[in-house]
This record gives C-alpha cells, sequence and structure tokens, in this order.
C-alpha cells in the first residue's frame, strides 16, 4: 500500500467515525442542535426577501430582518388560529360519529375477541378493555410537557433567526477575514448552500399549498367535515417525500369513509382525485421546476429520511431533504468527497472548480 493510499484510507475511517459521533450527538443533543438547524434554514428562506427590500426600500438590514420575521410571525399565529379552529369544531361534532366509531370498535373487538358492551359509548369500552386510560394519562402528559417545550423552541427559533439575519450582512466579509486564500471557494460554497435550500423550501412551499388548496376544495365540494384539518394535513405532511401523501390520503379517505358509510361513491371519489392531485404536482410539476440541479437519487432520500426521522422524529423527516442536499453541496467541493455528491445525486454532477 502507498502512502497515499494509507492517508486516504486513514482520511475515510476518521470520517465514517467522526459521522456517526455527529450523528449521535444531533440526537443526544436534539434539544439543543434541533433549534438551531430549525433557525437556519429559516434563515435561508428569509434571506433573499431580506435582501430585496434592504435594496428596494433602503430600509436598514436590521429593521428588514425584524421586519420580516414579525410578518412570518403573524401569518403563523393566524394559520394556528385557523387549525384550532378547525380541531375544535371536530370536538363539538363528535357526537355525530359516535355510533360509527362504536360499530367499527365492534367489528374489530369481534374479530380480536374483545369485550364489547353496547350500554357503553365508544370511549367508555376503549377506557375499559384496551387499556385506554394508562395511555391517554401518558399521552396527556406528553402533550402537555409538549406545547411547553414547543413554545419555548419556537420564541428560541424566533429570536436566533432575528440575530442570524442581522449576522448574515456581515457573512462575506467574515469568511473574507477567516480564510484569506480560501475565502471565494467557501464564499461559493455558503452562496450555493444558501440559493440550493431556498430553491427548495421554496418550490415545496408552493407545490404543498396547492395540493393543501385543492384537497381544501375537493373535500369542501365532497361534503366532508373539517376541510380545514384536511387541508393542512396534506400541506404538512408534503414536506415529507414518498411517505407524506401516502399518509395525508389514507387518513383522509379513512374519515372519508367514516363520514359517508354505507355510501362508498364519495370516498372513492375521493382517493382517486387525492391520489392524482399528489401524484400530478409530487411526481410531475415538482421534479420539472426544481430540474436537476436539487436532483437526490431515491434510494438517497429514503436513507435521508430513516436516518433524520430516526434521529429528530418527525421534524427530522421534515428537514431531512434540505441536510442531505446541503452534505450533497459541501462534497462537491471537496475533491476526495466528489463521489459521495456523485452518489447521493440523481446523476452526474458538474465539476465545481
Amino acid at each position: 500500500m502507498t502512502e497515499n493510499n494509507y492517508t486516504k484510507g486513514s482520511f475515510y475511517i476518521l470520517l465514517a467515525f467522526a459521522s456517526v459521533l455527529a450523528g449521535t450527538l444531533c440526537k443526544i443533543m436534539s434539544s439543543f442542535i434541533l433549534p438551531v438547524v430549525v433557525a437556519l434554514m429559516l434563515s435561508f428562506v428569509f434571506l433573499p426577501v431580506i435582501k430585496k427590500i434592504h435594496l428596494k426600500t433602503k430600509i436598514p438590514w436590521t429593521l428588514s430582518s425584524i421586519l420580516v420575521i414579525l410578518l412570518f410571525v403573524v401569518a403563523f399565529v393566524g394559520i394556528s388560529s385557523l387549525l384550532v379552529s378547525g380541531f375544535r369544531s371536530i370536538i363539538y361534532e363528535y357526537p355525530k360519529y359516535e355510533s360509527k366509531f362504536l360499530s367499527v370498535y365492534k367489528l374489530i373487538a369481534d374479530k380480536l375477541n374483545l369485550e364489547f358492551n353496547a350500554e357503553d359509548s365508544f370511549i367508555t369500552n376503549l377506557w375499559k378493555n384496551l387499556e385506554v386510560q394508562k395511555y391517554a394519562q401518558k399521552a396527556a402528559v406528553f402533550l402537555s410537557s409538549g406545547i411547553v417545550s414547543f413554545g419555548k423552541s419556537l420564541f428560541l427559533i424566533i429570536i436566533m433567526v432575528i440575530f442570524i439575519e442581522i449576522e448574515m450582512n456581515l457573512t462575506k466579509e467574515k469568511l473574507h477575514n477567516a480564510f484569506t486564500s480560501d475565502s471565494a471557494k467557501f464564499s461559493k460554497i455558503s452562496h450555493q448552500i444558501v440559493n440550493d435550500t431556498v430553491r427548495y423550501v421554496s418550490i415545496k412551499f408552493y407545490i404543498s399549498l396547492a395540493t393543501g388548496l385543492l384537497v381544501f376544495f375537493t373535500t369542501w365540494l365532497m361534503g366532508m367535515d373539517f376541510p380545514i384539518v384536511w387541508a393542512f394535513i396534506a400541506f404538512v405532511m408534503n414536506f415529507i417525500p414518498v411517505f407524506g401523501s401516502i399518509i395525508s390520503v389514507g387518513v383522509t379517505t379513512i374519515f372519508a369513509l367514516l363520514q359517508f358509510s354505507p355510501l362508498f361513491a364519495k370516498p372513492i371519489f375521493i382517493l382517486i382525485f387525492l391520489t392524482t392531485i399528489n401524484m400530478v404536482l409530487g411526481n410531475i410539476l415538482e421534479p420539472r421546476i426544481e430540474g436537476k440541479n436539487l436532483g437526490l437519487s431515491p434510494f438517497a432520500i429514503l436513507v435521508s429520511l430513516s436516518l433524520w426521522g430516526y434521529i429528530w422524529g418527525f421534524l427530522g423527516m421534515i428537514l431531512a431533504v434540505p441536510l442531505t442536499v446541503i452534505i450533497k453541496i459541501v462534497c462537491e467541493n471537496i475533491d476526495d468527497l466528489r463521489w459521495i455528491a456523485i452518489m447521493l445525486g440523481s446523476g452526474t454532477i458538474k465539476d465545481s472548480k
């Protein structure tokens, strides 16, 4: 073995150990690292908007940053209030579905030899026979702690985004001073990361928004209850490649079966139409808009979903693709790691030198 091969072998072994260590730290320190990653991603998305406002209106950079983030917070609060009202309507309308849930439970109880009392409600049957009380208590504790944790994390993310955006105005100067000889290369990498991340998130946002709106109008026209809830589920789940659309269509169709049973015409139409919407927007329109610049192989996407989902759960699955795109960009600009970028991509990559 030549000295060069030995050095490369040692480099790849150290890289493998460093990757495993980084993944372990990301999982162990998720409560600290995840808000930082989310704040960085949001900062990349807001950066072009802040630049346009700053250049066209001559508003100071700091004030432009605060203004854009405040508009985001207002929009987030408005959407959250709509969603809360949708879930409240589900609670109010629940008695209408009691008999249907009870009949479904009876069918399952007969198949699994579970105890069933026709005089009790659906919730009471679950409470008595499936140890739901224990799981409900755990879920209540988890939900209450989760809401408090989400509120703290959201406040922290907003504060971090503000400071990151203010700092980004000085990024080019900092890179030049920190890496005098390679400042152009580092500036190119950071510029490509921001551009590709913004491109991916923007396209995904508009495709998801279009999916949500079409789901809303479809379920509303079909007479389904709570159309805004199904639209929101479709919007959020569309950020998760492959599995997200399947889950949103499945959940909506199951509820349609419950609402319209024993009639099946409308649930079948909803299943076919929602599947068509997701196929056309997600598998035909989205790849054509994205082009080959963000191309990741389907296998790389599935692996990244599994990996980041294991590390950070549901939010990790949403962040999986942009994080993999960033890794691909970094590998493209390091000679010894270009093969990783090619393996992650959907084909060959152009020379980045």
